[in-house]
């Protein structure tokens, strides 16, 4: 499908917009917060679902986590957790036909479920404390089970101001409305 120019316009008023949601939630990492309760996972799925360009909309929250990972530090399980936060950013495609409430909270849900079960497992793989055993592998993921309602409602909560806020962006201002074809 070809663009006119006012849809390019859209497009590019749109992508800065969302590029710079996603960078004001990626400072919201750094500040102190409780444990797992950080915007990664709603950048993740907000890029997904709202740049166009899909590489962009996997690269820049990987950019934007590798910034917060300068100022929190570094430590083993980052390739882990970049390999989720992609994850995040692919599941965000399946919203880029419809923002529509159900299908955002199926795909935050997903995205904090595949974030427990990927970041978790790269714990008892790569750390020391748990046993390499299907038992050791079950402690771990019980161990960790408070941090996923933490994760949860973190992407829960960035994801509504996230979508939200783009929304009524929408709303305000003409300029940002989707092109007509790739309107929810």
């Amino acid at each position: 499908m070809r663009l006119t120019i006012s849809d390019r316009n859209a497009v590019f008023f749109r992508t800065i917009l969302a590029l710079t949601m996603i960078a004001v939630a990626a400072v919201l990492r750094i500040v102190p917060h409780p444990w797992n309760f950080a915007p990664i996972g709603a950048m993740a799925l907000f890029s997904g679902a709202t740049l166009h360009d899909k590489r962009l909309a996997f690269l820049f929250p990987l950019l934007t986590l590798f910034a917060g990972d300068l100022f929190i530090g570094f430590h083993k399980l980052i390739p882990i957790v970049y390999a989720s936060t992609l994850v995040s950013a692919a599941l965000g495609f399946l919203l880029r036909a419809r923002h529509a409430l159900g299908r955002i909270v199926g795909v935050t849900l997903l995205g904090a479920m595949q974030f427990f079960l990927v970041t978790n497992f790269g714990v008892w793989l790569l750390l020391n404390t748990f046993p390499r055993t299907a038992a050791g592998l079950l402690a771990c993921y019980a161990a960790g089970a408070p941090l996923f309602w933490n994760t949860l409602a973190g992407d829960a909560l960035y994801v509504t101001l996230l979508f939200g806020g783009f929304a009524l962006a929408g709303c305000l201002f003409p300029v940002l409305q989707a092109p007509l074809g790739q309107r929810a």
